[in-house]
């Protein structure tokens, strides 16, 4: 038996099914705003990367690159 499931089987025993929806809410609404966080600053990093080639590019296209 696994962690989860003795948690579970607990919490179920004791009547509060309340608490274990709301506990599986939680988790799941927080690994939602860690991905979203996660792919959030992999979209910032991308950008950051574009902007600086796009600078790189237009200073070798203006002459100011050495």
């Amino acid at each position: 038996m696994n962690m989860f499931d003795r948690i579970a089987e607990a919490i179920i025993s004791r009547g509060d099914l309340a608490h274990l929806a709301l506990f599986v809410w939680a988790s799941g609404a927080s690994a939602l705003l860690a991905m979203t966080l996660r792919d959030l600053f992999a979209a910032n990093r991308r950008f950051d990367e574009f902007v600086r080639e796009l600078s790189l590019f237009n200073r070798r296209q203006s002459g100011d690159f050495p």
